[in-house]
């Protein structure tokens, strides 16, 4: 099998399968509990793995809280942000967000702008009718540009008086395009609004400073860079007083700063450390390696009168390429199936499979969602891999 798939999630690195094993057998303490060996080496294993995921974005330990992974970081940040701000700072409603974002964004602003309750795309009453309700709040989608990209002009003119958040992704997990999370960022705190970025498919690919780009609040997800699933963080950050306060996610226990309650998962966190630690150590032989296959690949699918890669060529993330396959009988899902025993590859978001999408929608591309394959490398993919790919795509 070779696995081109790796914006979907990574292969656990075995070092980090190895740091984890101890907290699922011998070492089972609670870190909320005290003052006894199992709880304090529990404790400590949670703290170590804060400043290590902390390292790899050049944040502060204190600034990183722990979730289950990027969905419920970026639930807790727009929530918990748009909440405080109007209901205790008096601030204002209003939130910023884009056509072409992670639908734990997406739907986020979605249900704060009153139009969904679950994860469906419609809102519907008992009786069968839409219905739109009125949360308090207001959101403006921004449209992007033929790239997927939001530029400051328009980020600009769609900051009101009211605005109180600003949450734009860092990149694409379609089409891989990169935004100028700097210069958003900066447009933002002029008009004196907070940022938000979803870094999930960034981090691991690309380095990523806070020192450098200020942004208020980022997710992560540990299994985009070969650490375990269902554990991720959000980096909230702080000055000389602390946190900011954001109304709480999950209410319940203090753990985390009393911002997310629950009892933290030991033996994942420390996978999510290992894989930090990892991933900070090879970001320069890893990043470079993407970027050499990324560009060859590029080439080669280029060379195809067929193929055509979609998304920024000059600010994308290394390995990721969105490609639309020019034949009237090409149908992606009918070709991933086929080829599903050699290879592994995606028609798009692991998160929206089966439903059209809205990121190519967005890009004026809606028309060609089924003529779509996303394929992502990663460190351990080769050249070969994608000749192979291109090769069978020649014949479908």
């Amino acid at each position: 099998m070779i696995y081109l798939d790796n914006s979907a999630t990574t292969e656990v690195a075995p070092e980090v399968v190895d740091a984890m094993l101890p907290y699922l057998t011998s070492e089972f303490g609670n870190p909320s509990s005290k003052y006894y060996p199992l709880a304090q080496s529990a404790q400590q294993a949670v703290e170590d793995s804060r400043a290590k995921v902390a390292a790899l974005i050049h944040a502060k330990p204190e600034e990183i809280i722990f979730t289950c992974g990027s969905t419920e970081s970026s639930n807790m940040i727009i929530k918990g942000v748009a909440d405080y701000k109007k209901y205790y700072e008096k601030r204002g409603n209003h939130i910023i967000t884009s056509k072409v974002e992670h639908h734990a964004t997406l739907n986020t602003c979605r249900f704060l702008n009153g139009e969904i309750y679950s994860n469906h795309d419609a809102t519907f009453s008992l009786n069968g009718g839409s219905t739109k309700v009125d949360r308090g709040y207001e959101v403006t989608f921004l449209d992007v540009d033929a790239y997927g990209r939001v530029t400051p002009e328009v980020l600009r003119n769609a900051i009101r008086p009211t605005t109180t958040l600003v949450t734009l992704m860092w990149a694409n997990n379609e089409i891989g395009t990169l935004n100028d999370i700097k210069a958003l960022c900066e447009v933002a705190h002029r008009q004196g609004c907070q940022f938000h970025t979803d870094a999930t498919q960034v981090s691991g690919k690309l380095p990523i400073n806070v020192e450098e780009v200020p942004v208020d609040y980022l997710s992560l997800s540990a299994h985009k860079f070969h650490g375990p699933k269902g554990v991720g963080a959000a980096f909230i950050r702080g000055d000389d007083y602390g946190l900011p306060p954001i109304t709480a996610f999950m209410h319940g226990g203090e753990q985390e700063s009393g911002i997310r309650a629950g009892t933290l998962a030991v033996h994942n966190i420390v996978g999510f450390g290992k894989a930090a630690e990892l991933a900070l150590k090879n970001q320069e032989r890893c990043t470079r390696h993407l970027l050499e296959l990324d560009k060859a690949a590029r080439v080669l699918f280029q060379a195809e009168s067929d193929l055509e890669v979609l998304g920024a060529p000059d600010a994308h993330i290394p390995g990721l390429l969105s490609v639309i396959v020019h034949k009237d009988t090409f149908d992606n899902e009918r070709f991933i199936k086929r080829i599903s025993d050699r290879y592994a590859v995606s028609a798009g978001s692991a998160c929206t499979a089966g439903e059209p999408s809205h990121v190519l929608q967005a890009i004026g591309r809606g028309a060609e969602t089924s003529r779509v394959l996303r394929i992502s490398l990663a460190e351990t993919s080769s050249l070969d891999d994608v000749k192979h790919l291109i090769a069978l795509l020649k014949d479908a």
